[in-house]
Parts: structure tokens; C-alpha cells; sequence
């Protein structure tokens, strides 16, 4: 009895690590049982206790975890607390998964929904983050995670649109009235507005619905087909995922940033308390958002025609649609999952991210930075004097590895007059990786090139025929023009720049950069 007590004492972490050795094994639960037979059939844990043991519902009694631990060739010591290997309770992330690394919930007791239901609020309460932040920070981190794949969203539009591409403005009129919405138009000029990061820009409202199906169009989407579009299949997306049940949604487009505006324009006062409502809306405006892409460049023939035109950003005017809801549909339908996705607004705000691969980023709308790294492609578009898109290769640390990243950026206008910049790019390691190159030589050997030559350097013969290989595998055009220009080394804080001499005062500038987490 002394023993079992003394072993659940010490047994916090023992199901993660069971867990996480299982996995890193390759073993499922079945496995792990059969194994486990074989060596001791009597102290073997069923696939059903074996997996309440990993849930931390129960703890094995000694004879049990001996024969876990013999399938493992561990000690029993191991699967304690008392065991220094962090990456023991590490979660388990394989290179095909999205998102970033991810933290261990252990003791899992302390990371109850009943504690974490009160610790969030006081922690958001703290640190400044509004109740819809963190929404979108949430449905953010899922959207990775899942690498921006969700099939049931997928076949609802394909239901709805037939497949059918491009749509004309007439055919989601169409559409949209027969989802019973009634369309009205008002006027509505755009306004200056001063956002939370204390930046001006040009917002207007564009669209807003009233139940149980009324929807109102500012008269300036005549001019902007495109958003005219996009906005009809979102409303559209909602009547279809959701039957309009207690919907109510002002879109807006403009540079400010994290604001929402009631139908006059004006900002509404954000509420610090997270709101399980606000919550749900949230993820509700997700969803149609995911869907009218998903309408208007359907799947299938939108890969086709990507794969016609080597993923070029020139596609959206092929198809009817923004440059913004083309790059974003990438990332959805490649077969290639490490994309990342940004919309930029100066002084360096960014309005929407995507990270399926992982790239970190340098900036925060947490706080403000002194020292983010410029060199990034997708702020050096900002100032960039070409008109067009630019590939740019660049070479970047993460978690302790040196990865290469290749993206294409444009600079456009949104309807508000407000100039932004779209960037598409792809973390190309697990490509070379899949050719039988060793990415990581190759990336450091990049990144002591750059280092060595002021941060850019021009990417050797060897390294560029091999990337130019990968650019025809994947068919991405933009891949093959980056590998004919100089590689960018890139940081995530300009303090801790690798170039020499390090370009801090350069990554540091006078102006702090923000943007969504």
C-alpha cells in the first residue's frame, strides 16, 4: 500500500510520458497491449485502461508499469516525476503537423477546464488582451493546427456553387437569394480612424445584416467586384453553416486593426472580459470566411488551375477574385502543407496571419518592440518601389534550426485607399528533406554565407540547382525567381541578429512594429 501511494505521488507526468514514448515509437494503444502481453500477460494493461493511463485518469499499479517500461527498455525512474528529460513531456509534433511547438499541460490537474476557466480571465485581465484577441488567437492556433484543411467547410460551398468557376457577381446575387437574403444598399464614405496601436488609416463600412435576412451593401462594393464578391458568399457562407440563427456582423475593410464599428462607422469599445458569445461569433465569421473562399475558388479546379499557372498570384484575375483570397485558397488546397500567410498594413501591422509551417514571428500586438527585424519580405515590400510581386528566399532560425523560407509578396490598395502587402511563402526544408537532401547542412551553410556577407548573400551554384529542383516538383514559379537573387537572413528580435556585423540599428529603426500574435 506504502508503495502505490508513494508511486501516485509521484506519477503526475507518468501518462504524458507513456504517451509521448508510445507515439515517438510509432506504437498505437493496441500495439502497446499486445506488447505488453508478450512480456507480462497478467500485468498488461487493456487498450482502454492503458488509455485512461495516458489521460491521467488512472495511475498503473507497479507490476503494470514494470512491463510498460521493459516494452521501452527504460527504467521505471523514467516515467516519474523526478526525471529531468523535458522532452519527456514534450508534446509530440511531427513535421507533416502545422502551428508552432507546443507547451507541456503538465501537472494536467492544474490544467483542469474548472482551473483554467478561472486563471485565463485574470491572466487576460493582466496583460491587456481583450476577449476577442484571444478568440482569434484560439480559432488561429486550431486553424494550424488542422493546416488550414477543414473538408465539411469545403463540401458545403462545393453543395452550394456546384464547383463552378469563376462566379460573376450576377451568379452570387443568385445565390444569395436563394438563401432567402433580401440585398439593400446604402451609402456610407470611409472615415479616419485612430486603432489601438495608435495608427491612422482610411476603414469603411462595407456590409451589414439584419434579421432574419436582410443585407445591406455600401454602394462603393460596385466598384470593387472582387469584395463585392467575397463579401456575398461570407453572408452567403452564414445562412449556409449557421440558418443566419442570431447573427449580427458589421464587415468593415480598412487598415485599423482588432476594432469593430457599428453600422455608422464609429468604433465599438472593446470588452475585456472574454465572452463565450464573443467567442462563438468569432468562430462563426471564421467559418464563413473559410467557406466563401471555398465558393469562389472550389478545390479542385482551383488547383488545376494553380497547377497551369506554377501557384503565380496573377491567378486571382483568372478566376474573378481578390489577390488576398487567392494566396489564402492556397494554402488550402496545395499539396504541400508548410505554408504561411500574411496581410501587412504599415507601419507594420499585420491583419491576418497563417503559420501551418511554423515560422515564428517578430512582432507582437501584445506590446510594443523596439528592435523587430526588417528584413523580412513582407515589410520590405512596404517600401519597395516595383510594382508586380517579388520572391525573396530567406533564412531563418526556428526552435534552434536553421530553415530556408521562400515566399512571394505584392503590395495592392484595400477599398479604403489604404496601401497593405500579401505575402505567400512556404518552409521548404521538408521539401529537400523529401529529395534526400540534408535541408538543415544546406540551411546552415546558407545562413553562414549570409552571415559572413552582411545578411545577403548570393546563393551558391549547388545549393540553387537544388532549390530550382524542388521549385519544378512543387511546381511554385515564384521558388525558381528567388533562387535567382540574393537570400535574406532574417531574424526574430534585432537584438539577437546573426549578421556580421549584426545590422541591429538597421532591424531596430525608428518605428515599432505590431501585429497580430
Amino acid at each position: 500500500m506504502r508503495a502505490t501511494k508513494s508511486l501516485i505521488r509521484q506519477a503526475h507526468f507518468l501518462g504524458t510520458k507513456i504517451r509521448n514514448i508510445r507515439k515517438r515509437n510509432n506504437l498505437t494503444m493496441d500495439d502497446l497491449s499486445t506488447r505488453c502481453v508478450r512480456v507480462d500477460p497478467e500485468a498488461a494493461p487493456s487498450v482502454s485502461y492503458l488509455s485512461m493511463i495516458e489521460r491521467g485518469k488512472r495511475v498503473p499499479s507497479i507490476d503494470m508499469l514494470e512491463t510498460i517500461a521493459s516494452v521501452f527498455q527504460k527504467d521505471i525512474d523514467w516515467f516519474l516525476d523526478d526525471e529531468p528529460e523535458p522532452e519527456a513531456i514534450t508534446p509530440v509534433k511531427s513535421r507533416t503537423q502545422g502551428g508552432l511547438l507546443g507547451m507541456a499541460l503538465e501537472p494536467s490537474f492544474l490544467f483542469s477546464n474548472d482551473i483554467l476557466q478561472i486563471a485565463l480571465p485574470e491572466l487576460l485581465s493582466q496583460t491587456g488582451v481583450s476577449g476577442q484577441q484571444f478568440a482569434h488567437l484560439l480559432i488561429r492556433a486550431y486553424q494550424e493546427h488542422h493546416q488550414n484543411h477543414f473538408p465539411d467547410l469545403e463540401r458545403a460551398a462545393e453543395a452550394v456553387g456546384q464547383k463552378r468557376m469563376p462566379l460573376s457577381v450576377e451568379d452570387l446575387m443568385v445565390l444569395a437569394e436563394a438563401q432567402g437574403l433580401s440585398i439593400r444598399w446604402f451609402t456610407r464614405p470611409a472615415s479616419g480612424v485612430v486603432d489601438g496601436l495608435g495608427v491612422y488609416s482610411q476603414n469603411i463600412v462595407s456590409s451589414y445584416m439584419e434579421p432574419p435576412g436582410v443585407l445591406f451593401l455600401n454602394e462603393v462594393l460596385r466598384a470593387y467586384p472582387t469584395r463585392l464578391k467575397y463579401e456575398l458568399a461570407v453572408y452567403i457562407g452564414h445562412c449556409v453553416l449557421h440558418s443566419k440563427d442570431g447573427y449580427y456582423s458589421v464587415k468593415s475593410v480598412g487598415g485599423s486593426h482588432g476594432d469593430r464599428f457599428d453600422r455608422q462607422g464609429q468604433v465599438q469599445a472593446e470588452q475585456s472580459a472574454v465572452d463565450a458569445q464573443d467567442i462563438l461569433q468569432a468562430w462563426r465569421s471564421f467559418e464563413s470566411s473559410f467557406f466563401a473562399g471555398a465558393l469562389l475558388c472550389p478545390r479542385v479546379p482551383f488547383r488545376q488551375l494553380l497547377e497551369r499557372h506554377g501557384y503565380e498570384v496573377s491567378v486571382h484575375q483568372h478566376v474573378g477574385v481578390s489577390a488576398s483570397v487567392a494566396m489564402r485558397r492556397m494554402t488550402a488546397v496545395s499539396p504541400y502543407t508548410h505554408w504561411h500567410y500574411f496581410d501587412a498594413y504599415a507601419p507594420g501591422k499585420l491583419k491576418a496571419v497563417y503559420r501551418g509551417n511554423g515560422i515564428p514571428l517578430p512582432w507582437g500586438n501584445m506590446r510594443s518592440l523596439e528592435n523587430p527585424c526588417q528584413q523580412w519580405a513582407v515589410f520590405r515590400k512596404m517600401t519597395d518601389q516595383q510594382t508586380g510581386s517579388s520572391a525573396q528566399i530567406s533564412v531563418l532560425m526556428v526552435a534552434g534550426e536553421p530553415r530556408i523560407f521562400c515566399c512571394e509578396s505584392i503590395r495592392v490598395a484595400d477599398m479604403a485607399g489604404n496601401d497593405h502587402v500579401l505575402c505567400a511563402g512556404i518552409d521548404l526544408n521538408p521539401a529537400l528533406e523529401a529529395q534526400g537532401v540534408d535541408a538543415l547542412a544546406m540551411a546552415e551553410a546558407l545562413k553562414t554565407l549570409c552571415a559572413v556577407s552582411g545578411g545577403v548573400a548570393q546563393i551558391p551554384k549547388n545549393l540553387r540547382d537544388e532549390l530550382a529542383r524542388v521549385a519544378k516538383i512543387l511546381n511554385i514559379n515564384w521558388i525558381s525567381r528567388g533562387v535567382q537573387v540574393d537570400a535574406q537572413l532574417i531574424c526574430v528580435r534585432g537584438g539577437e541578429c546573426p549578421r556580421q556585423p549584426a545590422c541591429y540599428g538597421a532591424c531596430g529603426g525608428a518605428t515599432d512594429l505590431q501585429a497580430e500574435p
